[in-house]
C-alpha cells in the first residue's frame, strides 16, 4: 500500500459519483462493515487521494442507511488525514440561492437514531467546539477565488424526507444557514480519528420555509447539482493542490491527552 498510500480523501455526496482518472479501486475492510463502495485511489497534482461516493456509486444507500464508521474508517486506514466532503443543501437565506457554494464553519445536528461515535465503552470526550478544519476552509477558499462563500451553521435533518415549512422557518429563526442530511455524523466521527474535515456545501434549493408556497423536490435537486458538478469538482481538485502538507489545526490534535478504547487505524 506505500505506493498508492492517500493522505487526502473526498467524499462526493449526491451526484458526486466520480472524481479521479485512471484511479485504483480498493476494497476496504473495516470492524464496521463495508463502506459505501471501493475507495478510489489516484494522483491529483502529485498528491495522492482516495475518493468515495457517498451514497454508493449508485445512489444505492439513503442519507440514513450510510455506513458512515465504515466510511471515515476505510480512508483513515488508507492513510487520509484531511476529508474534502462536497455535499447538496438547501438554502435557510434569501442570499444563498441555488448554486452557490459555501464552506460552513459551525454544525447542528438534528439527526435521530445514527451511531455517531466510534466510542462505545469508557469515559472519552473529544472536542468539537468548532466541527470544521479552518485550515481546509481556507484553503478552499484561497483554490476558489472567491467563488465560494464561507462561514454559516449548516443543520443536518435525519432525512430522506424534505423539511415541512414550519421545520424550515424554525431554522431559519435560529439563524441557521443551511439544511443537509449528511453532514453529521460524518464530521464528528472523522474528529474522533483526528481527521481534518472541511465541508463544501452545494446550494441546490431554497429551503420550504423560504416562499410561502414553493417546496423543494429531488428532481430540482439533482438538476442543480447536475448544473455545477464540473465547477464543484474543479474547486476539489484545486484545493487539493494547495492543502497543506504538514497539519497545524486543532483537528491534528484532537486526541492529544486522551486515551481512546480502540486503536487507531
Amino acid at each position: 500500500m506505500t505506493e498508492t498510500r492517500p493522505e487526502i480523501g473526498v467524499i462526493g455526496g449526491s451526484g458526486f459519483y466520480e472524481l479521479l482518472d485512471d484511479a485504483q479501486q480498493i476494497s476496504v475492510e473495516t470492524p464496521y462493515g463495508e463502506p459505501s463502495s471501493p475507495v478510489s485511489v489516484g494522483t491529483v497534482a502529485g498528491r495522492r487521494v482516495a475518493f468515495l461516493p457517498r451514497h454508493g456509486k449508485d445512489h444505492r444507500f439513503p442519507p440514513h442507511r450510510i455506513n458512515y464508521r465504515a466510511n471515515i474508517w476505510a480512508l483513515r486506514s488508507l492513510g487520509v488525514r484531511q476529508i474534502l466532503a462536497p455535499c447538496a443543501v438547501g438554502s435557510l437565506r434569501r442570499e444563498l440561492g441555488p448554486g452557490t457554494i459555501v464552506v460552513p464553519d459551525q454544525l447542528v445536528d438534528r439527526t435521530s437514531g445514527r451511531i455517531q461515535t466510534f466510542i462505545d465503552e469508557g469515559a472519552v470526550h473529544v472536542p468539537f467546539a468548532d466541527p470544521y478544519c479552518a485550515a481546509g476552509g481556507a484553503a478552499v477558499a484561497a483554490a476558489a477565488g472567491g467563488e465560494v462563500r464561507t462561514g454559516g451553521t449548516m443543520v443536518v435533518v435525519e432525512g430522506p424526507r424534505f423539511s415541512t415549512r414550519a421545520e424550515s422557518q424554525w431554522f431559519a429563526a435560529q439563524g441557521w444557514s443551511l439544511v443537509n442530511m449528511t453532514g453529521h455524523p460524518e464530521a464528528v466521527l472523522a474528529r474522533e480519528l483526528a481527521v481534518c474535515y472541511t465541508s463544501l456545501a452545494l446550494v441546490t434549493d431554497f429551503d420550504a420555509g423560504i416562499d410561502a408556497t414553493e417546496s423543494v423536490s429531488q428532481e430540482e435537486v439533482f438538476a442543480v447539482f447536475a448544473e455545477n458538478i464540473d465547477r464543484l469538482r474543479n474547486i476539489v481538485l484545486k484545493t487539493v493542490e494547495v492543502l497543506p502538507e504538514h497539519r497545524t489545526c486543532h483537528c491534528a490534535r484532537a486526541l492529544d491527552g486522551i486515551r481512546l478504547p480502540f486503536e487507531l487505524p
